[in-house]
């Protein structure tokens, strides 16, 4: 049996990971636990800073000396002290972004965590969560009878993008606006969007999304 503990930045990635992605790694005796992972001491607004992050990462670490951590966070609204911030706004590709960023909070961990590097793997969603529902805007707009009426609009922007992952990260397009003015009865992050990801399938969202496909080989190869 494998034990990892997930951190999730909302209540939205929480409900994600507890209700589709840990019962798909259940077989392989990998056993995922969610970690709400608060911005801040009230745990309402602002961006998840790196020394919020260290200083969780120590202590559940500490605690839990035979799990493995990960995390699951957006790249939308990172935090500007995250390591290697500034620089990785160079790559003009998110991918190469994601993955670079990644590889600077897995060194910053290690060094000032100080734990093994095989217990921490870094995970930052491009460019948040909600791009992951449009793997399949016709799966995504079955969630409530009513948003049929999008799915031609949905559709188009998926189209317009090279991946999901794609879907960028102005404030007014970010993958989660552009459900929430589109979709009605409005889309609820909470409430919809872990319904959305089931019936989109996690098989659907890693042949779709490059990014979070390899997350998932990652804890796939925690097993035995």
């Amino acid at each position: 049996m494998r034990e990892v503990i997930v951190f999730a930045e909302g209540s939205t990635e929480e409900r994600f990971i507890r209700q589709v992605v840990a019962p798909a790694l259940h077989s392989l005796q990998i056993y995922l636990k969610p970690q709400l992972l608060n911005t801040s001491s009230s745990g309402k607004g602002g961006a998840l800073s790196i020394e919020r992050f260290l200083r969780n990462a120590r202590n559940t670490l500490r605690q839990n000396p035979g799990a493995v951590l990960t995390s699951f966070i957006d790249l939308y609204g990172l935090d500007t002290d995250f390591p290697a911030f500034e620089s990785s706004k160079k790559l003009t590709d998110v991918q190469q972004r994601v993955a670079y960023l990644e590889a600077a909070l897995h060194e910053q961990v290690i060094s000032r965590v100080g734990c093994a590097p095989e217990r921490f793997i870094p995970h930052i969603q491009p460019y948040e969560y909600e791009g992951l529902l449009f793997s399949d805007v016709s799966s995504l707009t079955g969630t409530e009878p009513s948003w049929s009426q999008a799915l031609a609009s949905l559709q188009k922007i998926r189209d317009a993008f090279a991946s999901p992952e794609h879907i960028n990260d102005g404030y007014e397009t970010k993958p989660s606006k552009r459900l929430e003015n589109l979709l009605h009865p409005k889309y609820r992050k909470a409430l919809h969007g872990p319904r959305a990801a089931a019936r989109i399938s996690l098989g659907t969202m890693e042949r779709e999304c490059a990014h979070f496909r390899g997350w998932m080989e990652r804890l796939r190869g925690l097993a035995g």
